[in-house]
């Protein structure tokens, strides 16, 4: 695949994400001054975040483990703070291409692919709770543009279903090993060469490590993508700030993945769940929700349901499972659905009363 132009493989130098996500804190001009800071300590392209809490927090959201230990207090507050509109977005796409690398855009509802489309992004991303997403895969698929797939706190069989579904944009798509912990053991690059075989597709790293060496180790294992988490200050207030790097540090872990090969070390080379993932994977993955109170024996209907956090309900690719289904008591609005709403729902051959 390519990125404006820039050939991504393991016969290239690595291509250098700098994660800028929401360790901007709200503010578009620290977002800016991130930017440049970015491309001075040698970023191939920064990466944003897009979303709207009301659209992708439910009622029944919560923190996660990491995010409390960041002292964070409340998800839907917290989500407010760290929120960029779109004109934000743009202004930051405009300064990254002045300083001659990409933009890239990780959007957490389908709702707001439509916004992003006319702006210059080089890349879509996705995050790795929505590897079950399939209506929001599916949309950036239809975009056209390059997508880079990351595969954090999921199982080897939930990557390739969603594979499947990316399967029109191969040509155009790379996938991310990344373990969803923060920070994340420097043990984490296994998996990415399990990936690479098992899909053939281009591997990279999600650099969720506090270390500057491990991007070095990742391309030794064959990523030729790194994303890491950047910040202008790891002791900042914010849910990501300590498990980022800051320019200084940046810059010398860029130089060390660009560096003569080191040795790839022993590293397990599977792609499996581990222990610190899974309060992630229920927190941040995203349910079927619905949009309105329903009543008893209600047939639902598309536009009862949307997607929002957490992942204790039915997965968003379920959907057209759902619909149709018949509601076996009143289900508040803006709650995710389970099986225990539906009377006799079929799902995947087992029956829920």
């Amino acid at each position: 695949m390519n990125i404006g132009g820039r050939e991504i493989g393991t016969e290239s130098l690595p291509y250098i994400v700098a994660e800028i996500g929401v360790n901007h804190d709200g503010s578009v001009a620290r977002a800016l001054e991130l930017t440049d800071a970015a491309a001075d300590a040698g970023a191939d392209a920064v990466k944003l975040q897009y979303f709207r809490t009301d659209l992708l927090m439910s009622r029944a959201a919560k923190l996660a483990a990491y995010q409390k230990n960041a002292g964070e207090t409340d998800p839907v507050e917290m989500l407010r703070r760290l929120e960029l509109d779109r004109d934000a977005l743009a202004c930051v796409v405009e300064r990254a291409h002045a300083h001659g690398i990409h933009a890239i855009v990780t959007p957490f509802s389908v709702e707001l692919v439509d916004e992003l489309e006319p702006l210059g992004w080089g890349a879509f991303k996705t995050a790795s709770p929505d590897i079950v997403h399939r209506p929001l895969l599916e949309r950036l698929v239809a975009t056209g543009r390059p997508m880079i797939v990351s595969t954090g706190a999921s199982t080897m069989e939930e990557v390739a279903r969603a594979v499947g579904w990316l399967d029109p944009a191969r040509n155009r798509l790379a996938l991310l090993q990344c373990v969803s912990c923060y920070p994340a053991p420097d043990e984490a690059i296994g998996g990415i060469g399990a990936l690479r075989d098992a899909t053939g597709l281009p591997v990279g790293y999600s650099d969720h490590t506090d270390s500057e060496g491990t991007g070095a180790a990742a391309v030794a294992n064959g990523a030729c993508v790194l994303e890491k988490h950047f910040t202008y200050d790891r002791s900042s207030h914010g849910p990501d700030h300590r498990a980022s790097l800051e320019p200084d540090a940046f810059a010398r872990y860029a130089t060390l993945a660009r560096s003569e090969p080191v040795s790839a070390g022993e590293c397990r080379q599977e792609k499996r769940v581990l222990d610190c993932e899974r309060n992630v994977r229920e927190v941040s993955r995203q349910s079927i929700v619905t949009t309105r109170a329903l009543e008893p024996g209600h047939t639902i209907t598309r536009g009862d349901l949307t997607f929002k956090r957490p992942g204790t309900g039915f997965e968003p690719w379920r959907l057209d499972e759902v619909v149709g289904q018949t509601t076996a008591h009143a289900v508040e609005a803006d709650v995710p659905v389970t099986p225990d709403d539906l009377v006799q729902a079929t799902i995947h051959g087992s029956k829920h009363r």
